[in-house]
């Protein structure tokens, strides 16, 4: 099979006949790629108390340098290598502002393929060096989508430069896995499958095949699919676990058993806010299968702890937590969230139909907030149901605290997303039932701006560590975007 590859091209061993200029040519392009990972690789050694060979003084290189410096540089470089294992390079490229630097990142990436023998461990690095600068340099706008192999192949193109993106034959079994994720709800899906393990078996029987640009690319987008869906399913649990603590404490409860948990069968519920306020990513450490499993078990056991607890103070009205799936379609829910919809269905407020012609932003605004003052939410309930037109709209529980109990721009975004895929939905509906499409082109018309303008708000609430914020955005979006897809097959 015959790929190119331009930026990742290894420099060709030098040539006897070529003259001095060419050589100090090659010297000063390697000498530019030296001294934009230098800095990294210094944090690395004050990381790891790795002893620095430079006093101060000399820690900042020159543009230009002599062969005895030049040499000197890349041979403590090189030692840097075989010292460094891929999860201590990750810890710091997600803990410190060096994540941000794509020039310092594309550096790093060129320096390993570079290399004529690598290691597994460099093989690794590539690995995750090339879906973090993906990561960094996607576009909100297809952060959050479905991403085919174009869409990657677009973002990495300062680093791979055109490639083919036909997909491989031996690449199948990462497809499969890609299709899977997009109907997994909850941690539990994923646990119950072994697509790390999977992914990495493929990468590993690849050998030399991996290192080709369309290899590499089809990797980056089962690398990012994979991780995303687990921090999106991992936020969803969270959020399922401090709704359902402020439901106890809310009802006076001060003490919880947790001992699905690790802990004690009497912990403060303030403790155990504490500790889902603070949950960390399980990324940051050198993982496998198994220690991905292991953490992720323990935080679906603290909300089993949870879920034990509200079931004592209201058994007959404690529902299920868990949040539509952030990778999921609504079109492909399960059917626990069937369940939850009919549930939610019995106890919404009848409210009158509305031609969906005459329907307009804040129209809709006002009869979904009227409906959820007139019949709060079933304490527990995740889901919950209100009607516009003949349409009915399942809002998770983020979503009507944002039109109940919460203000401030993550709450209007929010109720903004909802509104306007009431408008879609209403419309669609309506003009399933009367075959009038007549109010379906403005409700497309004004989803599709919301939509432009949530991506960004998600890119903000991403940029400013507002996890929560741009998870819980992300979701209510692709409930939009869904709904624009079911409006626009009409």
């Amino acid at each position: 099979m015959s790929k190119t590859i331009t930026t990742l091209n290894l420099s060709a061993p030098a040539r006897p006949a070529e003259n001095a200029r060419s050589a100090d040519g090659s010297r000063q392009e390697h000498w530019a790629e030296a001294r934009s990972v230098f800095p990294i690789y210094l944090a690395l050694a004050k990381q790891l108390e790795i002893q620095i060979p430079f006093p101060q003084a000399e820690r900042i290189l020159p543009e230009k340098t002599e062969l005895a410096l030049f040499t000197k540089i890349q041979s403590w470089l090189d030692s840097m290598d075989q010292q460094v294992l891929v999860h201590q390079l990750r810890h710091l490229l997600q803990t410190t502002t060096l994540n941000a630097s794509e020039a310092g990142l594309r550096a790093l990436i060129q320096r390993h393929v570079r290399k004529p023998a690598k290691t597994n461990t460099d093989r690794d690095k590539v690995d995750f060096l090339l879906v973090q600068y993906f990561a960094l340099c996607a576009p909100a706008k297809i952060y959050h989508k479905q991403i085919e192999l174009e869409d990657a192949a677009q973002v990495m193109k300062p680093v791979l430069g055109d490639v083919d993106t036909k997909p491989l034959a031996w690449c199948e079994p990462l497809e499969k896995m890609i299709l899977s994720l997009r109907d997994f709800r909850s941690l539990r899906d994923m646990l119950k499958t072994n697509f790390i393990e999977q992914g990495r078996k493929v990468k590993e029987t690849a050998g030399g095949m991996f290192y080709q640009p369309s290899s590499l690319l089809a990797f980056i987008r089962f690398n990012f699919l994979i991780r995303r869906t687990l921090i999106e399913l991992m936020h969803a649990d969270l959020i399922a676990i401090r709704s359902g603590l402020s439901l106890l404490d809310s009802g006076g409860v001060r003490i919880i058993d947790c001992h699905h948990f690790g802990l004690s069968s009497a912990e403060p519920v303030a403790k155990i806010q504490e500790v889902a306020d603070e949950w960390k990513q399980p990324f940051q450490k050198e993982y496998t299968e198994r220690s991905v499993n292991e953490t992720f078990e323990k935080l679906l056991a603290l909300r089993t702890d949870v879920e034990r607890a509200l079931e004592r103070i209201a058994p007959k009205e404690t529902g299920n937590l868990a949040p539509l799936a952030p990778g999921a379609p609504v079109r492909a829910a399960s059917q626990k969230a069937n369940s939850d919809r009919v549930a939610a269905e019995q106890t919404a407020p009848k409210a009158k139909p509305q031609p969906t012609a005459s329907l307009d932003f804040e129209s809709c605004l006002e009869q979904i907030w009227e409906q959820l003052i007139a019949t709060p939410p079933t304490r527990g309930r995740s889901m919950t149901t209100v009607r516009i037109g003949s349409a009915r709209i399942l809002m998770s529980s983020w979503e009507v605290t944002a039109f109940v109990s919460e203000d401030g721009p993550s709450a209007e975004d929010l109720r903004r997303a909802v509104v306007a895929r009431a408008l879609v939905t209403a419309a669609t509906e309506a003009a399933k039932e009367t075959g009038n499409a007549t109010g379906l082109g403005s409700a497309l018309s004004v989803a599709r701006i919301e939509v432009s303008r949530l991506q960004e708000r998600v890119d903000v609430a991403k940029q400013a560590k507002d996890t929560e914020a741009a998870v819980n955005l992300g979701i209510s979006t692709k409930r939009l975007l869904s709904a624009l897809d079911e409006a626009e097959k009409l």
